[in-house]
């Protein structure tokens, strides 16, 4: 069965913005730990570890809604298949198709409420709370589901390019992005038909998205081919790729809240850099924990974080002077991190 019979609460589709001046410190930062099969919940104020709630399988993806109240996560029940696996290996491993989904947590009471279908092996997910959908990207299906969180139900599935991962909407909620991995592609979805528009080519691996604030550009994260590609929404064109330094394999992706510089994750490399969006200058970069994949920014824009997979723990990153300013242990092999208002 897919859900649990506790009753979930209002799920606050309404939109409850984050003013600019929001108090620095009243927020909480969330880590989905995909071998210990739970979520962190850490203070932004004190940086300790307040919660940890069991989830289900493979937490990777994770989303809070705007008024805090509740935390979702794409939780799976595929198995682990590194680039370094061939796939007749992969294939020998057991999958469990019960347990994927996206997993809805009582972000007051730290208690998980139900697990809403997701479709095939839920990697990223975005949602539009407005009308209370999300777009999910079903790695092992190459297409992304539709799921309506009232309901419960997917409405729809849009077939994307190979091992779709990367999901994002834009502020204006008008697209979903979906990166695949495979085909170096981007999958245009019209959120008003639930339908493909068609697909953007990229970089090799494209990874993460991050849409700038009047939803006119999006930035795509290309980790083999070591570059930023920007897209123009409007027209689906790619305006500029933007090689990065010798090494980099960029994965997450932040945006300032002036849209000036984004922050990239640079996974294996084990940086984080800040890149001037105007002509692709590194401004600054840092060194965080062992393969920095997820990537999160305070709602004041005065802290990264970064989920730190093989070091067990989350980077906290001063933005002022770009150092690390703490660490955080969190569970084993952190993928994800999102940060929200305490609800």
């Amino acid at each position: 069965m897919k859900t649990i019979s506790i009753q979930p609460l209002a799920l606050g589709f309404a939109l409850t913005l984050v003013a600019a001046t929001a108090v620095a410190q009243d927020y909480v930062v969330y880590a989905t730990n995909e071998d210990s099969n739970d979520v962190s919940i850490i203070d932004g104020a004190s940086n300790a570890v307040i919660a940890t709630v069991a989830v289900g399988k493979r937490p990777r993806g994770l989303k809070v809604s705007p008024n805090g109240s509740r935390l979702y996560v794409a939780v799976s029940g595929a198995p682990k298949c590194p680039p370094t696996m061939d796939d007749e290996e992969c294939e020998k491993l057991e999958v469990d198709l019960a347990a994927d989904g996206i997993a809805e947590v009582d972000t007051t009471a730290h208690v998980l409420l139900r697990v809403l279908p997701s479709g095939l092996d839920p990697e990223q997910f975005d949602v539009n709370w407005s009308t209370g959908l999300v777009y999910v990207a079903n790695e092992n299906a190459n297409e992304a589901s539709i799921l309506d969180l009232a309901k419960g139900e997917i409405q729809a599935t849009v077939a994307t390019g190979l091992e779709p991962e990367g999901v994002r909407l834009p502020p204006d909620g008008s697209v979903a992005y979906v990166t695949g991995e495979i085909d170096s592609d981007v999958t245009v979805i019209d959120t008003a038909t639930g339908t493909s528009k068609g697909r953007i080519k990229v970089g090799l691996r494209p990874r993460d998205i991050v849409f700038s604030s009047d939803s006119k550009l999006a930035y795509i994260s290309n980790e083999v081919g070591a570059s930023i590609a920007v897209i123009e929404v409007a027209t689906s064109t790619v305006l500029n790729t933007f090689a990065l330094p010798e090494g980099s394999l960029p994965m997450g992706l932040v945006l300032s809240q002036d849209n000036q510089t984004l922050y990239i994750a640079n996974g294996r490399a084990r940086t984080v850099v800040a890149m001037n969006v105007a002509d692709g200058s590194i401004k600054a970069s840092v060194e965080a924990g062992r393969r920095p994949w997820g990537l999160a920014i305070s709602p004041d824009g005065s802290k990264l974080y970064t989920a730190n997979g093989p070091s067990n723990d989350v980077s906290v990153i001063d933005v002022a002077t770009f150092t690390v300013v703490a660490t955080v242990p969190v569970g084993s092999t952190p993928w994800g991190v999102w940060t929200g208002p305490k609800p």
